[in-house]
């Protein structure tokens, strides 16, 4: 859906976007491609020279330009993600590898034999809990499709077995992944 071009694109704009925040300058963008100007959403992630996560934060569903959600996403994974301490120094920042998820938007599904594993995230929302996964975090984890759902169930307070329960929704999207990695 993307081109190369424009993926590294987008990778370029989440890193200068920390770069900047780190350095304390204004960066000033090229003129973004079309594509980066609809509307939608996507979750920038960070991991560390280990491969550990090390940010990670995003929206599931679109209400702005592609181009801004990059930037305000980019720079909430770095300094934001209250799991992880703000990324302090541009020599830190050197041994990041960034990760964008594109999502489309979510669609409700009547039952768990609606998902995929390893090609839909998924949304699971239970009363006022509520949690989520990327496409890719499953197979990452090595997760089957039973532990990835105890494992969403605890990320959103509940009980593992709680997907199960009638009164939860559960909603799909799929995600064009691309990370720095991919153009070294």
């Amino acid at each position: 859906m993307y081109s190369e071009l424009e993926k590294k694109f987008m990778l370029e704009c989440a890193r200068k976007t920390i770069e900047s925040a780190l350095l304390k300058t204004k960066e000033r963008m090229p003129e973004p491609p079309e594509c980066v100007k609809e509307i939608a959403s996507c979750f920038v992630t960070l991991h560390s020279a280990s491969g550990n996560l090390r940010g990670c934060i995003g929206n599931i569903v679109p209400f702005e330009p592609l181009i801004n959600n990059i930037v305000n996403n980019a720079y909430n994974a770095a300094f934001k993600d209250p799991r992880f301490v703000p990324l302090a120094s541009k020599e830190e920042l050197d041994t990041v590898e960034i990760e964008i998820s594109v999502l489309t938007p979510p669609e409700e599904i009547p039952s768990i034999d609606d998902f995929e594993l390893g090609k839909h995230g998924i949304i699971m929302i239970k009363g006022n809990h509520s949690a989520v996964f990327l496409p890719q975090v499953a197979p990452e984890q090595g997760w089957d499709l039973e532990t990835m759902m105890e494992h969403l169930a605890a990320k959103a307070g509940l009980a593992p077995d709680a997907w199960k329960d009638e009164d939860v929704r559960l909603s799909t999207f799929e995600a064009i992944v691309f990370s720095e990695k991919d153009f070294k």
